[in-house]
């Protein structure tokens, strides 16, 4: 293991927040050209930092603390009554589990999700360029979990292989399967996958109050957070919780 000590680390310029209007951000990165192994990537993310292609990053902003690391406890989730009728009515996909690949089939939903769904995000345009930079190209041992209906490739979930878990890198779906709700079925087959292995947490990513694209994530429950560098459980809605110090 990579003394995490001895790391280096860089920080960006402050830039426009990409999920609170009007804040600026700032973004601390690991050094790029450190090697970093699956242990060493398992605890800096206990730590809260995500990887984003071959980047290991977490927010650095000052005055604000909205960006927390939320996990779930997999051993201890129960779906609600709305996440089980998801499953139902997904009950037709079938779910096969690759290695990550941007060939055309998979390449061609995600620029239909981006162009339809994040025309305002900061993966707008795509490009097969960028979709290969940020979800292919990966130093860790990243997995794509493919949704079909029958040959129909219908949604596609991107995740690394923790030593306590799965990371959930990013999904993307048919923008006209509204009905099917295909983010939230990819995680709880990513819950499900994560059981299976005998894992204990499937991390969420950042959990951020007030941001409709991210709230979304304490819908699983029991939700833990990464407050003050300590991993509680918590319902945020009711817990205090101040994103700004």
């Amino acid at each position: 293991m990579t003394d995490l000590h001895q790391l280096q680390f860089y920080a960006t310029p402050e830039h426009p927040c990409s999920y609170l209007p009007g804040r600026q951000a700032k973004t601390l990165f690991v050094d790029p050209k450190a090697d970093l192994n699956q242990e060493d990537y398992s605890t800096l993310s206990d730590l809260g930092f995500r990887r984003s292609g071959p980047h290991i990053y977490r927010p650095h902003c000052h005055g604000c603390k909205a960006c927390i690391s939320a996990r779930l406890a997999v051993d201890r989730f129960r779906p609600s009554k709305t996440q089980k009728r998801i499953q139902r009515i997904n009950h037709d996909l079938s779910v096969e589990v690759v290695n990550p690949t941007d060939s055309e089939e998979v390449y061609q939903l995600y620029q239909r999700y981006i162009s339809e769904r994040h025309r305002d995000g900061d993966m707008y345009p795509p490009s097969p360029e960028q979709f290969h930079s940020f979800l292919v190209e990966s130093d860790q041992q990243t997995r794509f979990m493919l949704f079909r209906q029958q040959r129909r490739l219908l949604a596609v979930a991107v995740v690394d292989q923790l030593e306590q878990g799965l990371s959930a890198i990013y999904t993307f779906f048919d923008p006209n399967e509204q009905r099917r709700s295909l983010g939230t079925f990819a995680v709880l087959k990513q819950i499900a996958y994560t059981a299976e292995q005998g894992q204990p947490y499937l991390y969420l990513g950042y959990w951020i109050q007030n941001c409709r694209k991210m709230e979304y994530k304490i819908r699983y429950q029991p939700v833990e957070l990464l407050v003050e560098g300590c991993w509680l459980e918590v319902d945020p809605r009711g817990s205090g919780i101040s994103p700004y110090r």
